[in-house]
């Protein structure tokens, strides 16, 4: 689902780094209930042809979602929504 450069959310004369635009619009369609906990992401390279983005800029934004703790990567397998850690029980 290659997007033309008039349907892509990233705007790249905004004042913010590509990368966090895209970081930001996953982060975005996560918390939506768009992308489930378990679902795979789209390779480097596809997650760069649906953006409109070189495939380094989409690398970077996936590293951004594993610093905030949204997707995990295991090698040869994939990048994936990680699941809602557990919240600490309250004190009662």
């Amino acid at each position: 689902m290659a997007a033309d450069r008039g349907d892509s959310p990233i705007d790249p004369n905004k004042i913010a780094y590509v990368y966090m635009q895209v970081a930001d619009h996953i982060a975005a369609r996560i918390a939506a209930g768009e992308l489930r906990p378990g679902a795979r992401l789209p390779g480097e390279r596809d997650l760069g042809m649906e953006y409109g983005v070189a495939y380094l800029t989409a690398r970077r934004a996936i590293r951004e979602l594993r610093e905030r703790g949204l997707v995990i990567t295991l090698p040869a397998k994939g990048t994936f929504v990680a699941y809602p850690q557990a919240d600490e029980p309250a004190d009662e």
